[in-house]
């Protein structure tokens, strides 16, 4: 087959060790020695059509998940990272980038994880300095642990079975009418631990969202959340008494650069694991289907927030009951992504803000309403985006609010399945949005909001013409 045959290895292994199976159980099942298997694996044997589909059979996976690009964000990190005025001297440009990632994902995945060892070294060395000074050195990029919470939920497609089955059994201990309720986890939480919940206005200056008194077996909630926070947090504590084995468990076959960024992540997991007792699996999976991903009234029917819902549909992932693939991030009014993570295909950039393009951005000129658009990547690649702004908090009257926009989105190919493209022309070419991942990695030259120029291209600056963007000029198109 063709030279493709062999970027499948790695794939077929990732996605063995996804299912917790033995390399010599899978060459069994497939009837060929343990030895060869491991050379498909590295990336040494070609494989005929008749083994891959026998593959995809026992991994029970699609083969499309197996052809389909690997590395959703490893050519685009790869780019930002040698974008770096360190490596200006080698004038490394995309076809390259591409190349490596290509054929050597192992390696570009080795300069990932320099280069984010570089990145927090550099922040720590900024800290000190401004701590000596007292200024501000610069604006300086996203921090370093949320970048590894994102790659740790890519790793395992977000999707926690033993979570799962934990949440399920508390689910079935405190719902009522197929609901989870504020007041049954809190009655959970005093009946099998023995935590008090207390619901609780913060003192002045001294604001909290939840606060757990060990010693005290008491979990003071802030009357400044939402009931829906509230609810999250209730259910994230009965994970944190009752899942904490299999949290580690995960958290084990992850290698982290930092005990805050193991911290971070299990954090993350323990929201996951409460998000899956508000919203059991199969139960909220069924809604979704029914309701074609309404989030509104999907946050309606589970009595929980907009993000809480946004997030949730990306867990679906069980192999046997699948959801739509999608992709996820959350962005503040200057741009900077707090939280992105990708199923569906998208690019999302790593360090600096994603396309001005994207709806995600677009969404807070309009707070509050939800906005969809076809949006067309310069590769070809179609995706059904939506974008809708969230506030975080309550709080006194006359205090601001944090507001964020959260941004959704799936490959064109599932929009029968997905409402928001109901009122969409999937083919009408007039009405897509093209974008890229970030200006810098774009290829796009006919863009009027570019705001850096483009690496793959050289470029100079002419002072008797300029094209639409200061950026792009007659000689570079």
């Amino acid at each position: 087959m063709s030279q493709l045959n062999l970027k499948i290895g790695p794939k077929i292994k990732a996605f063995r060790r996804q299912l917790g199976l033995q390399a010599n159980k899978l060459a069994e099942d497939l009837n060929i020695s343990p030895s060869y298997l491991n050379l498909i694996e590295g990336g040494k044997r070609k494989i005929d059509g008749d083994l891959l589909l026998k593959i995809c059979e026992k991994l029970n996976i699609e083969l499309s998940q197996l052809t389909s690009k690997s590395d959703i964000n490893l050519e685009n990190t790869l780019s930002e990272i040698l974008d770096d005025k360190l490596f200006e001297d080698l004038d490394i440009l995309g076809p390259e980038v591409k190349d490596l990632v290509s054929t050597n994902p192992k390696i570009g995945r080795a300069i990932v994880r320099l280069g984010d060892i570089l990145k927090k070294k550099d922040h720590e060395m900024i800290n000190k300095i401004e701590t000596i000074s007292g200024k501000i050195v610069d604006n300086r990029k996203n921090s370093f642990p949320g970048e590894v919470i994102s790659d740790f939920l890519q790793e395992n497609k977000n999707y926690f079975p033993k979570l799962e089955d934990f949440a399920n059994n508390v689910f079935e201990k405190v719902q009522k009418n197929n609901r989870t309720r504020y007041i049954a986890l809190c009655d959970h939480l005093k009946s099998e631990y023995d935590i008090s919940v207390k619901d609780v206005i913060p003192e002045e200056n001294k604001p909290f969202s939840k606060l757990y008194k060990k010693n005290k077996k008491e979990l003071l909630l802030s009357d400044y959340s939402s009931l829906e926070t509230k609810k999250l947090h209730a259910a994230a504590q009965i994970a944190q008494e009752g899942a904490d084995k299999e949290i580690e468990e995960y958290l084990s076959k992850f290698t982290f650069p930092s005990d805050e960024s193991k911290k971070l992540t299990k954090i993350a997991l323990l929201n996951y694991c409460g998000a899956a007792i508000l919203m059991p699996y199969k139960l909220f999976h069924t809604e979704c289907k029914k309701l074609k991903y309404d989030l509104e009234l999907l946050q309606n029917t589970f009595a929980t927030s907009f993000e809480q819902v946004a997030h949730r549909v990306t867990c679906l992932q069980d192999p046997k009951l699948p959801g739509i693939p999608f992709h996820f991030l959350r962005v503040d009014m200057a741009g900077n992504i707090s939280k992105r993570f990708s199923l569906s295909g998208i690019e999302i950039p790593r360090y600096g803000g994603a396309c001005p393009r994207w709806n995600v951005y677009s969404a807070l000129t309009r707070p509050g309403i939800i906005q969809a658009a076809v949006s067309k990547m310069s590769n070809g690649e179609k995706y059904v985006c939506i974008a809708r702004t969230v506030e975080k908090g309550i709080g006194r009257f006359g205090q601001s609010k944090s507001i964020l926009s959260i941004g959704l989105g799936c490959e064109a190919k599932y929009a029968k399945e997905f409402i928001y493209s109901e009122n969409l022309n999937i083919n009408d070419k007039s009405t897509e949005i093209p974008i890229g991942v970030s200006c810098r990695t774009c290829d796009r030259l006919d863009c009027s909001q570019r705001a850096f120029p483009p690496l793959h291209k050289k470029f100079d600056v002419d002072i008797n013409s300029r094209g639409v963007s200061v950026y792009v000029g007659d000689k570079n198109t």
